[in-house]
């Protein structure tokens, strides 16, 4: 084989891999552009604000973490958490007593006529269920930037072997046509007697 034909070979496999990091660039862009705008979409549909940064449902100093949203629409997975794990699971843990919907739950299974203890076991409810919501939500963000970050990386990598398939190409038209050998040839040693 000579040292131009398999600069030429290099060259054709590394336009091939750019071809498929190109393709999976384009791919992770859509699923980030995707993933982005449907998580958006859905929390503005439920239209949840942030309490006003002197509401009293937020004075205490484990509402801090949310104060930097006081009053602003929640649109993001960031926000999502923030409100899911400093808002809701606040007030959750106040209204519960610490408990758990499922602990509260089961008590309010054994004393079927505690009606206040049943009360407190769907507001729980509610808010658990609209916690993991929003921590999906979240998750779903975070996959979506995470996409995003990687057809950055594809992209970069395809633009690396474009320009070095470029270069062996450019090689090959100047390396001369000598064979290249691929196998050592091992010379016998004398052993002294």
């Amino acid at each position: 084989m000579t040292r131009r034909t398999l600069d030429r070979l290099i060259s054709l496999a590394g336009l091939t891999l750019t071809v498929l990091l190109l393709a999976a660039g384009g791919l992770l862009t859509w699923a980030h552009n995707y993933v982005s705008d449907e998580v958006h979409s859905q929390l503005v549909a439920q239209r949840i604000y942030f309490p006003a940064k002197d509401a009293p449902s937020i004075a205490a100093p484990e509402y801090d973490a949310i104060r930097q949203y006081a009053g602003q629409e929640l649109t993001t997975g960031a926000q999502a958490k923030a409100y899911a794990d400093h808002f809701i699971a606040n007030h959750l843990q106040h209204t519960g007593g610490g408990k758990t919907y499922a602990e509260l739950s089961t008590q309010a299974q054994a004393d079927p006529t505690n009606t206040k203890l049943a009360a407190t076991v769907n507001t729980m409810f509610k808010g658990e269920t609209l916690r993991g919501l929003l921590l999906n939500a979240y998750a779903f963000d975070t996959m979506g930037s995470i996409a995003g970050i990687a057809a950055l990386v594809a992209y970069a990598g395809a633009g690396v072997l474009l320009l070095l398939s470029a270069l062996g190409f450019w090689h090959s038209r100047s390396a001369g046509i000598e064979d290249i050998e691929f196998f050592v040839h091992h010379h016998s040693v004398p052993t002294a007697s």
